[in-house]
């Protein structure tokens, strides 16, 4: 069904022995070059930055260490942020995934050294996605990372945003021994229940041997980190088509803005209080080795580990429906209440571990005084979750439901934090009364992800000399082999309630509240699982078994030109690569055969005994010319024109051919979805136009234009559709009561409550992705980077603007296309240096944006940030320092269509670092 098999292309390995040569594309190759020049301290840092920007080839920015294991930032994402048109995404207040130029994570290619590299997640939430995780890689052993933003042919394709390349050390660019260590303890200022100091370590070991032709590196870290986050919001979505709805006062919506009164409601309000540590390893070995001037041969493997532990306490209430409330001007339901309810009281426990692993060989060879070849070859594998746990446990208790104890729930969405209330006074005690809650469900749930990667690499430069201005061609093709293998773990059982569990033995806890909850309850997940196992309520987890091979053959040329136009230097690289790439998806499940109905709400699915498969196949090719042009207008006054095709592919899980039952709710919605392994990659044909001048060391204004003709992006074909399993047709037993229905449980259904022939055929709305749309983004770049003489003042301010004409209506109910992560975002950064004293303080801003569209969209608001660091050297090679991320406890909200249908409301609290560093 699948080839797993490490495909090396033939012509490859015959060139591979023959030439005995080789290494990564030359975009490696010249990041090898600049990272043989140590820096010290930001000045010199940025000086470096400055004329990798000046000298590459189309437009490319690039954060380069200030000195041998000292990034500016401890997160690699929180430094890239400072680059012109680069913002982050956060969790848990650390820099995550990157959006260029308003194109979000998976729109953007990140490699490590040339390769491209795997990503996992473990949790339901995160999906399966492409998108590089930076939180997982520290910044010790990282000289440089490059930010490619026009395409090259040279350069792996994937990034319609940008190619984002991390340049690691190697013992050849030391001369001879050298050794770096530093120790600090991370202070987190939020934490609650963990430790407030942890510590990071890291270490670097670098010498040459047998005159210089063999070298050994060695780097390690290890970091521990507490936090606590505080969150006030709403779970479910934002829908016009919430039980209740018919009951609500319209009169104040303004008909010239929703001439339909459309209402929005929403199922919950939540108070959750949450801990979480976070212990991460990283790991490098390299081995270099030159047995003539002419031939450089370098082995690698690197390591990762990311150990996530959490546990989540929320206390809210559910509304089954709307029974009264009234609409503000825009339609938002601003005061929905129901009676005869219940409070929940929920418990999560995050647990689960992503192990990164790389090995690569890597030869570079100097064939003849023009000619020199690369060859690369890696093996790297992401596996998040081994072992196929549930990464998430999720158990809630709640009041006993019904006339007979009945609380009356309302909230309050006038503001812009929600407040709720609620009359208790049918309940003897009060609904925080142990006498008054019992069990009521939990949830299993998470994926094991294993992406593997397999690429070789093999390029070649021949430099000439004529009078024509033609400088070298470079030439090359590569194999990719990228696979990725899922289980979709799922068990529950929502059928605790009404005495079913005894939960006497629950460690149940409750502290004061906020928002309206008297208090806020605290328990374990774990323990509720462990007591629901010992009364035997455990019910068997489904594992549904998805997966991808892409296997990408792709050649390239181009050629650098250089001459003089009326004494003004001109130089060009043109270039041309092609793609061909074959898809091959599978999907192994118990297909669904029926439904027991168990709760008024919960049906839950019967699967078949046997397991069956489906696989499906795509493929589909692509030319991607480039074209950099510059133009040294005086020795100062550099400008750009730069045509390039890029692309960027679909996230995994659109593609799996399997069709998932999501929504199954007594009485409906029915929601299925299916995957298409033949969708097309995004494409994209940019434009780049931009002057820069350079009128001091390290001192550059810069202004770009950029725009970006994206087609193929995907929008979701719909079905009303019956689904058949291998009984026939799937049916509804609610439609028409039987017996006692709903009744039974998971593990001993009632028979009457179980789907058969005769009952009502489900239709169902079936989703799946297709490419249908296009868009145009374009905006303007503004960059000023100064030096103050020789005062060690200086600065950098940037400015980001990004645009495009399909933007979200909050009004339409077409979920009509929309770009997605797109905002204008800003930097300032000042810093001081001199002598043994640097100080430096940065402020970022990003703008609202959209952050998923769709029927029930989410926006994350303008957010901004200041950091700050300083460091004293005490000599030579000990210095002290201190750093301090978001010190002014900036919060982060996210809401629906409009500014009062919140969705989160999180605050994380600053977070300082004070520390030692030793280099000798």
């Amino acid at each position: 069904m699948k080839n797993t098999n490490f495909k090396l292309n033939s012509v490859l390995l015959a060139m591979l022995v023959a030439t005995q040569a080789t290494a990564q594309d030359e975009s490696a190759a010249e990041s090898n070059d600049v990272e043989v020049i140590q820096v010290t301290g930001i000045a010199s840092s940025l000086t470096k930055s400055a004329a990798l920007k000046r000298d590459g080839t189309g437009v490319v920015d690039a954060i380069s260490a200030e000195d041998i294991g000292k990034f500016p930032d401890t997160n690699l994402a929180e430094s890239l942020q400072r680059i012109t048109g680069v913002s982050i995404d956060r969790v848990n207040n650390e820099g995550n995934q990157v959006t260029v130029r308003g194109f979000g994570p998976s729109f953007n290619l990140v490699t490590l050294n040339g390769r491209q590299m795997p990503n996992s997640s473990a949790l339901a939430s995160a999906g399966i996605s492409r998108s590089f995780n930076f939180n997982e890689v520290g910044s010790e052993s990282v000289s440089a990372v490059e930010v490619f933003k026009t395409g090259r042919a040279d350069i792996n394709s994937g990034g319609i945003g940008a190619t984002i390349n991390i340049n690691t050390l190697k013992p050849f660019d030391f001369d001879g021994f050298t050794a770096l260590a530093s120790v600090k303890g991370v202070v987190d200022t939020s934490v609650e229940t963990g430790s407030s100091v942890t510590p990071e370590i890291s270490g670097m070991v670098s010498d040459t041997f047998l005159d210089d032709t063999f070298g050994v590196l060695l780097s390690l870290s290890h970091a521990v980190r507490d936090s606590h986050t505080d969150r006030i919001g709403t779970s479910g979505n934002w829908s016009t088509g919430y039980p209740g709805q018919v009951a609500i006062d319209k009169s104040a919506i303004d008909t010239s803005l929703n001439p339909d009164q459309n209402t929005w409601g929403v199922p919950t309000v939540d108070l959750d209080s949450q801990n979480t540590e976070r212990t991460r390893q990283n790991a490098q070995l390299v081995l270099q080795w030159a047995p003539t001037d002419s031939l450089v041969a370098s082995v690698d493997y690197t390591l990762s580990r990311l150990d996530i532990n959490s546990s989540m306490n929320r206390t809210s209430f559910w509304f089954d429906n709307i029974e009264t409330g009234t609409a503000d001007v825009n339609g938002t339901i601003i005061n929905p209440a129901r009676q005869n309810d219940e409070l929940n009281f929920w418990a999560w426990e995050y647990a689960y571990e992503t192990e990164n692993d790389s090995i690569g060989l890597n030869l570079e060879w100097q064939a003849t005084d023009s000619l020199s070849f690369t060859f690369d070859v890696h093996n790297s594998t992401s596996h998040a979750n081994p072992g196929a746990l549930p990464a998430e446990s999720i158990a809630n208790l709640k009041n006993p439901f019904g006339a007979a104890a009945p609380v009356h729930i309302a909230a309050d969405f006038s503001g812009n934090i929600p407040s709720v209330s609620y009359d208790d006074s049918a309940l003897p005690g009060g609904a925080f009364d142990l006498a008054n809650i019992e069990g009521d469900l939990y949830q299993e749930r998470g994926y094991e992800i294993k992406n593997t990667i397999q690429q070789v690499q093999l390029g070649g430069t021949w430099e000439l000399e004529n009078d024509f201005g033609l400088q070298a061609v470079h030439f090359g093709v590569s194999n990719t082999n990228y696979d990725v293998d899922t289980k979709n773990i799922y068990g529950a059982n929502f059928g605790l309630g009404n005495g079913a569990m005894d939960i006497s033995e629950l460690d149940l806890s409750f502290s004061p509240g906020a928002i309206g909850f008297e208090q806020r309850s605290s328990y374990s997940a774990d323990q509720f699982l462990a007591l629901v196992r010992e009364q035997g309520l455990l019910n068997e987890k489904g594992i549904s078994t998805n997966g991808i091979e892409e296997a990408t053959t792709a050649a390239y040329v181009s050629v650098d030109f250089e001459t003089e136009l009326a004494s003004m230097i001109f130089k060009a690289n043109l270039g041309v690569r092609y793609e061909s790439t074959d898809v091959t998806s599978y999907s192994i499940e118990n297909p669904v055969v029926g439904f027991n109905w168990i709760t008024p709400l919960e049906m839950s699915k019967i699967r078949a005994a046997d397991s069956q498969s489906s696989e499906l196949e795509g493929d589909y090719t692509n030319t991607l010319p480039s074209m950099n042009l510059s133009l040294e207008i005086t020795d100062d006054l550099v400008t750009r024109l730069s045509y390039s095709t890029t692309i960027s592919r679909s996230n995994i899980d659109a593609m799996f051919p399997a069709t998932s039952l999501n929504n199954h709710f007594s009485g409906g919605p029915f929601r299925a979805s299916q995957g298409n392994p033949s969708l097309l990659p995004f494409e994209s044909d940019n434009l780049d136009l931009s002057l820069e001048y350079y009128y001091g060391e390290g001192s550059y204004v810069s202004a770009g234009y950029y725009r970006k003709e994206v087609d193929n992006f995907i929008g979701i074909g719909e079905e009303d559709r019956t689904i058949s399993g291998p009984d026939g047709v799937l049916t509804d037993p609610s439609v028409n009561p039987r017996g006692t229905c709903p009744d039974g449980s998971v593990a001993n259904p009632n028979p009457d409550c179980v789907s058969q022939p005769g009952d009502p055929a489900i239709v169902w709305e079936v989703t799946t992705p297709i490419n249908q749309d296009s868009t145009t983004v374009d905006g303007w770049e503004l960059n000023v980077q100064h030096m103050f003489g020789d005062s060690g003042f200086g600065g950098i301010a940037n400015y980001t603007i990004a645009n495009t004409d399909d933007e979200y209506n909050p009004y339409s109910l077409t979920n009509d296309f929309a770009v997605t992560g797109l905002s204008d975002s800003a930097n300032l950064v000042a810093f001081y240096e001199k002598d043994a004293i640097s100080v430096r303080i940065a402020y970022n801003w990003r703008d609202d944006f959209l952050l998923s569209g769709g029927v029930s969209p989410v926006f994350t608001e303008a957010y901004s940030q200041i950091d700050m660091s300083a460091s004293y050297d005490i000599n030579d090679a000990l210095s002290v320092f201190v750093d301090g991320i978001n010190i002014t406890n900036e919060s982060t909200r996210r809401h629906g269509r409009f500014a009062n249908q919140i969705v989160d409301f999180e605050e994380y609290g600053a977070r300082y670092s004070v520390g030692v560093r030793a280099k000798f």
